[in-house]
């Protein structure tokens, strides 16, 4: 019963099942035999045991004055006659405090020298918009996180460690995922000027922050785009906006435009002119999420790494624009039962192209519950071999709505200049 659940209602004594008409605008029914689309609903999680209900148009379940009628009228935005009280869940309390105690165990100092130990010299943190309004964000997220970056930058200049701070989360959701923060699946930040100047808000509040120091490496401005819901031009005009708002407090800082996930050519990012200097493009390779790997066998997923990744990056790499980044990748795939030893060469085909990329990759993730996205277990285990010399490592905080899961990537850098200064700092 989180955000974004979706619900359907079906009536004890007649049997049938609530629906908005027309997926709302108009009038609730209480009269249909299967549920469909305008039988099902999305909730907006207010307290513990408080909800509203968002149609399938987008508007909000209605409870008039007297409590009589419920319709699904022209509320597109909730409010108390658009809320109503469940038996479900946390409170604001309970929750803020499962969230600090998650915080303060899952990801610690330990693990900065874990890092360390194992040559890792960079940590990416990716981070929620609300960020910038803590130690009050907007409801319903939960402060800590400032805090929890804060520790990241302390534990990360202990152990000479960089830091790339990556907004993970914009307001109203860049691409509908839960990790964006999206509420209930739907995508609000492309259609509104006002979510773009927040967000511009929030670089200025982290570079204004983090700028000068000295474990900054860099800003990554938006993750994951969606390429059917984020138009091309939109995110070009946020990018060159964001690029000059991190210029405002650093000349050097690197400035990460992550390529929108879906259909969409990396070229498009480099033909845009986003900047002039330290710029990377920053491209996300799964073998997973697509139909067209649903039935590949563990040869067909090598080979593809090496004919199809191998020869994008090549042509990237020899593109006269930004640095060519692979930042997040994984060891795993839709094989069923698949060896340790197929395990193994999927992983060294990955790391063994992956490292070609100009500025380097990104493992997600250090610590997982599948274990085969979890880096460490795959270290510990023998089915990821790394050869360790010039490596950079990131650190995510996927802040999602009344949940923060804090995870690492692994990144290597073939930027050999860069990567012995870092180490010798």
């Amino acid at each position: 019963m989180q955000d974004g659940t979706e619900v359907q209602f079906k009536s004890v004594t007649s049997e049938k099942y609530v629906s908005a008409e027309n997926g709302g605008g108009s009038t609730v029914a209480v009269d249909r035999d299967i549920p469909l689309a305008w039988e099902t609903f999305r909730l907006w999680r207010v307290s513990e045991s408080i909800f509203q209900f968002r149609t399938y148009g987008g508007q909000f379940l209605t409870c008039d004055g007297d409590g009589g009628t419920v319709y699904a009228a022209a509320a597109d935005s909730p409010s108390d006659t658009e809320t109503f009280y469940l038996a479900n869940g946390y409170g604001h309390d309970k929750a803020e405090e499962i969230l600090k105690n998650h915080i303060n165990s899952f990801i610690t100092v330990e693990d900065f020298d874990f890092l360390y130990r194992h040559g890792i010299n960079t940590v990416r943190i990716p981070v929620g918009w609300w960020i910038a309004y803590d130690p009050d964000p907007p409801p319903p997220f939960i402060r800590g996180s400032l805090e929890a970056l804060d520790n990241a930058f302390t534990w990360a200049q202990t152990f000479g460690i960089k830091c790339i701070i990556d907004l993970h989360a914009a307001p109203g959701s860049q691409n509908g995922m839960e990790h964006s923060a999206s509420r209930d699946g739907t995508t609000g930040w492309p259609t509104s000027s006002d979510y773009i100047s927040q967000t511009l808000h929030v670089i200025d509040f982290l570079a204004s922050r983090y700028a000068k120091h000295p474990s900054l490496l860099g800003f990554e401005l938006l993750n994951e785009p969606s390429a059917a819901l984020v138009p091309l031009d939109i995110l070009v005009s946020f990018y060159k906006q964001g690029y000059q708002v991190v210029r405002n407090y650093s000349s050097t800082a690197y400035v990460i435009f992550c390529q929108r996930i879906g259909n969409a050519d990396p070229f498009e990012l480099y033909q845009a002119n986003l900047g002039t200097a330290n710029t990377v493009i920053d491209l996300h390779y799964y073998n997973l999420f697509d139909p067209f790997f649903a039935n590949m066998s563990s040869v067909d997923n090598i080979q593809y790494i090496y004919k199809s990744r191998q020869t994008q990056l090549q042509a990237l790499n020899g593109a006269n624009g930004p640095l060519v980044f692979i930042g997040e990748w994984v060891n795993e795939w839709n094989v069923t039962g698949g060896s340790q030893t197929e395990y193994q060469d999927f992983g060294r085909a990955q790391l063994e192209v992956y490292n070609a990329a100009s500025f380097g990759w990104a493992y997600w993730t250090l610590k997982n519950d599948r274990k085969h996205w979890d880096f460490k277990w795959n270290i510990q285990n023998n089915y990821l071999q790394l050869q360790l010399g010039v490596i950079l490592t990131w650190i995510s905080s996927e802040l999602r709505i009344q949940r923060m899961f804090w995870r690492l990537f692994v990144v290597r850098a073939n930027i050999q200049f860069r990567a012995v200064a870092w180490i010798g700092s």
